[in-house]
């Protein structure tokens, strides 16, 4: 089922199979009537968005996007800093695509990402991700919320040690609703199944979800590491 949603959607990809099959699923997620603009490389994204290769100022006469997807790599450079540089627009709802590790999920929300499409999920899949990305709901699936739930027992146990049959350290960082709502999530329950198990509606389900995001954009931000790294170098 589409959502609703006027958008206009720009696809940034360097392969063109890969480029029309992200199409696709933008196209059944939302409306056959989307406006589209796709880009090969992060040039061609910039010249449509109207940026130049370093800084956020823009055109006036470019095209406005309210979803751009992006993918992390390009023969002429890193999708990163495109998104840094579309974070600074708030208007712009920003999906990169193509990696599931952490050493490209964390970067991207600390360049702004508001959601993350893995490109070899399947395409029912992506479509009821990208829709959730529309809504302003976060894109979790079962890896990615098995990944945050491991960034966070990693980080709470850096901050100090802990002595032996000590609880679990995610404890202090995530609220008992949100790491149950996650460790379901990365068990590969659905939404509605959650708020089932839980006994609660699936509106807190996403509300939690949503936390628990917010919770990991803060934990993975520059600040955030740096902080981490001044008690590293004062311990």
């Amino acid at each position: 089922m589409s959502v609703p949603l006027p958008l206009r959607a720009l696809v940034v990809e360097e392969n063109a199979a890969a480029r029309q099959f992200m199409v696709r699923v933008v196209r059944e997620s939302f409306s056959d009537d989307i406006e589209f603009k796709e880009a090969g490389d992060l040039e061609a994204a910039r010249q449509l968005l109207g940026l130049s290769a370093c800084g956020s100022q823009r055109d006036p006469g470019c095209l406005g996007f309210d979803l751009v997807l992006c993918d992390l790599e390009s023969a002429d450079g890193d999708g990163l800093a495109l998104l840094a540089q579309l974070s600074d627009d708030p208007s712009i709802k920003v999906a990169t695509t193509l990696h599931s590790d952490d050493e490209h999920l964390f970067p991207a929300l600390q360049c702004g990402a508001r959601g993350y499409l893995l490109k070899e999920d399947r395409f029912e899949v992506l479509v009821e991700e990208l829709q959730k990305i529309a809504r302003g709901q976060p894109s979790l699936s079962p890896a990615m919320a098995r990944r945050m739930l491991g960034f966070f027992r990693e980080i709470a146990a850096s901050d100090a040690p802990r002595p032996a049959g000590a609880r679990d350290p995610v404890i202090d960082l995530l609220a008992e609703r949100e790491r149950d709502v996650l460790t379901l999530l990365s068990k590969g329950y659905a939404v509605k199944e959650i708020a089932r198990q839980l006994g609660i509606a699936w509106f807190v389900v996403n509300d939690h979800i949503r936390t628990s995001w917010r919770k990991l954009v803060q934990a993975s931000s520059p600040e955030a590491a740096l902080r981490q790294a001044r008690r590293t170098f004062n311990d």
